[in-house]
């Protein structure tokens, strides 16, 4: 596939192979773009956000509109597209891209809503006779530089708020998964948007990231990915707006009165579904000592009846991972913590890019699958007095994107909900849990900023106050 900048579709000789990493096939290729390209491109998209500014906001929304609207009709070929380059099974890949069109169908919503409020200025010392309102107008160009988990709905998060709210935006995908980011170009260009106002760049991040975050030009850097490069990125980024969606170690607190069939279910959810590549995946499982051994074994008949394998058939529950190295590091983590006193209950070994699902009890919070982002299918169980020894576990991290809490007391929940340094906090439910439209991100090394289509607008536009005298 060809990469588009500068308002057109572009090729190289020099190119960059895209693989199934089930089998390693190569699916297709694209260009390696350079530092020049992202000159050009963001030329270009100074342009195009010129073009978007002056556009009525009704035009934005019936342009995304009809993107979503082509996105459904090709809901089965996206699908198909995520399943193949990013390895997750098809059942998911079929519900990231019906979950892409339901983000671009808000954010298209939320092209509508873009307002300003009234001041009573006269409430000042010096303010008689003044009349004060504000406007909210777009930032100018906008990178969106995305990760290769979720290769259609994290763009769709960043592109379509940034089209709803006037601006020009220039999409780098991961360069492990960037198919789906173009297919979602085709289709944003099919729809009617200018072609100077939407842009997608394919390479290496190494060889064009410094260029995209430090140019003057870029007004806004929406990012996710990890942490350290999410560092990086807000060093080199200079005096601009940045949004942050980083790692995390999740933790699900399981206390003595839940139902522990609904725990299992939900760890055997959040734990292992898009094999544990997921931010939000549940890592760190804290359960209440009377509880600990029933609910181990009931999590260990749910894991093991996981079926892994090829991701494109059906009734496969969970694929490969990403890059081999990945599968190695997890398998090296869990061996570290074997090897440190913890108990491996199931999986553990590794076949290539595929990695069984593993369970890993009596860890020491201490130990680095507990303590780093494992970002694979594993999940280390620690016992806990109480709620407040949960509670002290849960915030002792550098993160604090989701947590959970299994409890039928609400005062427990009441108090986990206050207490546990977290973005998003579930009452019930695991920690993998998200819709579209609700304020995500994170705290602490997590992240800074909200996503969600109306929030996301928001880290997307400026406000301008406007005094009558």
């Amino acid at each position: 596939m060809k990469m588009h900048i500068g308002g057109q579709w572009i090729d190289k000789d020099d190119k960059l192979e895209v693989r199934n990493p089930f089998d390693d096939q190569i699916i297709d290729t694209v260009p390696k773009s350079t530092p020049q390209d992202v000159s050009d491109a963001i030329a270009t998209a100074v342009k195009g956000a010129q073009v978007m500014r002056r556009m009525p906001a009704f035009e934005r929304y019936q342009l995304l509109d009809k993107a979503a609207r082509l996105m459904y009709e090709r809901q089965e070929e996206l699908g198909q597209t995520i399943t193949q380059e990013e390895g997750k099974v098809i059942a998911e890949g079929r519900g990231e891209a019906s979950r892409s069109a339901e983000t671009i169908t808000l954010s298209a919503e939320e092209a509508k809503r873009l307002t300003g409020e009234t001041l009573d200025l006269t409430a000042a010392s010096n303010g008689a006779g003044k009349f004060g309102f504000t406007l909210r107008v777009p930032c100018g160009v906008v990178a969106a530089i995305t990760p290769f988990n979720f290769p259609l709905n994290l763009v769709c998060h960043k592109v379509g708020p940034a089209l709803a709210a006037g601006n020009a935006v220039i999409v780098k995908p991961a360069s492990d998964t960037p198919l789906s980011a173009i297919k979602l170009v085709e289709i944003l260009l099919e729809a009617g948007f200018p072609a100077e106002a939407v842009s997608v760049m394919t390479g290496a991040g190494a060889s064009i990231g410094d260029a995209i975050a430090s140019d003057p030009r870029i007004r806004k850097i929406s990012f996710t990915g990890s942490r350290d490069v999410g560092e990086h990125i807000c060093r080199t980024a200079g005096l601009k707006r940045v949004t942050m969606e980083l790692g995390s170690n999740s933790p699900v607190v399981v206390m003595d009165d839940a139902d522990l069939d609904k725990v299992a279910d939900g760890v055997a959810v959040a734990g292992f579904a898009n094999a544990g590549q997921v931010c939000i995946s549940a890592q760190r499982i804290l359960v209440e000592d009377k509880v600990y051994g029933d609910f181990t074994e009931a999590l260990k008949t749910r894991v093991e009846a996981i079926a892994t394998g090829n991701p494109l058939e059906e009734g496969t529950a969970m694929g490969p991972m990403i890059r081999e190295s990945d599968a190695e590091r997890v398998e090296s983590w869990v061996q570290d913590a074997v090897a440190g006193g913890a108990r491996l209950v199931t999986g553990g070994s590794r076949s290539g890019t595929m990695h069984q699902p593993t369970i890993l009890a009596d860890v020491d919070p201490g130990m680095r699958v507990s303590c780093d982002e494992i970002f694979g299918p594993a999940v280390a169980l620690t016992r806990v007095d109480d709620i407040d020894e949960a509670i002290a576990i849960a915030n002792d991290t550098n993160y604090g994107l989701s947590a959970s809490i299994f409890t039928q007391d609400i005062d427990r929940a009441i108090k986990y909900a206050q207490e546990v340094e977290s973005g998003n906090i579930h009452i019930n439910w695991g920690t993998m849990w998200r819709a579209d439209m609700m304020p995500y991100g994170g705290v602490k090394d997590s992240g800074m900023g909200k996503e969600g289509p109306k929030y996301t607008i928001q880290e997307m536009t400026e406000t301008k106050m406007v005094v009558i005298h």
